[in-house]
Parts: C-alpha cells; structure tokens; sequence
C-alpha cells in the first residue's frame, strides 16, 4: 500500500492524511483531498508535501482507501 512518500502514488482528488507543521511535534494528522502536489522531487522521506482543497499544507502520512 502507498505510504505518501513518493510522488507518483499521489494524485489531485485523493483523500489522505496529512501532519501540519505545527503538528509535527504531536503528530496529530488531518484528513482532506488533495489539490495541488507542492514536493518537486520524485520522493521525500518525511511524505510528499501537499495543499489540500481548504487550503491547508502539510506532508502526507497516510493515503486514505
């Protein structure tokens, strides 16, 4: 199953995951659907970084079925 640590498993329009940086202390993560992909590189070991449709940035830690 794709981790959200590589560009190509993500997509507009799917539904993940996410830490915020002011959450990274706690982890607390974030659900919403993906709008733009931010990461450039085709990996990252701390999840692709992405905004989400209401706006809000963060890196993905789970990508939702």
């Amino acid at each position: 199953m794709p981790d959200g640590r590589t560009r190509q498993d993500i997509r507009s329009g799917i539904e993940v995951s996410i830490v915020l940086k002011q959450d990274q202390q706690t982890g607390k993560l974030t659900r919403g659907i993906v709008k733009n992909i931010l990461t450039t590189s085709a990996s990252h070991p701390h999840g692709i970084k992405v905004r989400l449709v209401d706006g809000q940035i963060g890196r993905i830690q789970k990508i939702e079925e």
